[in-house]
């Protein structure tokens, strides 16, 4: 299992009128917590996009369990349960306050997809080779 965290600091833009972080924002928490725990590895989406493999989200599910407000330093969870042997990538993110209480927590499915076609590919081999260690 590889587990990274991200920390996010609750911008005012990000708030509605009763200071609460409007829900639509967590999809962007949730990306947030993703590219960075890749690039926590040593490797980025940057890199991804470059070897000719893009990563579409398929699938989200998000639920909401307490707020966030403005200014809160919120700390993005993210893990892989499973190594992904072949084209889809199952993400579970979690995200919690200051106080370490759970805010929201959701699953986010990608596919690993070839950019020039679209079509459905396996993990790149660099990806994979960083993220080996954790699931032996």
């Amino acid at each position: 299992m590889y587990e990274s965290t991200t920390q996010i600091r609750v911008r005012y833009a990000e708030t509605d009128q009763m200071n609460v972080v409007y829900y639509g924002n967590y999809a962007q928490y949730f990306e947030v917590g993703r590219v960075e725990s890749i690039r926590q590895l040593g490797y980025t989406y940057k890199d991804m996009e470059a070897s000719g493999v893009i990563m579409p989200v398929v699938e989200m599910h998000i639920r909401y369990l307490r707020p966030a407000t403005y200014d809160d330093l919120l700390t993005v969870k993210t893990i892989l349960r499973e190594l992904p042997d072949n084209h889809r990538c199952e993400f579970f993110q979690d995200v919690y306050n200051e106080q370490g209480k759970l805010l929201a927590s959701g699953r986010v499915v990608l596919y690993y997809l070839a950019a020039g076609t679209r079509q459905k590919t396996l993990i790149p081999a660099m990806l994979k080779e960083k993220l080996l260690p954790y699931f032996s």
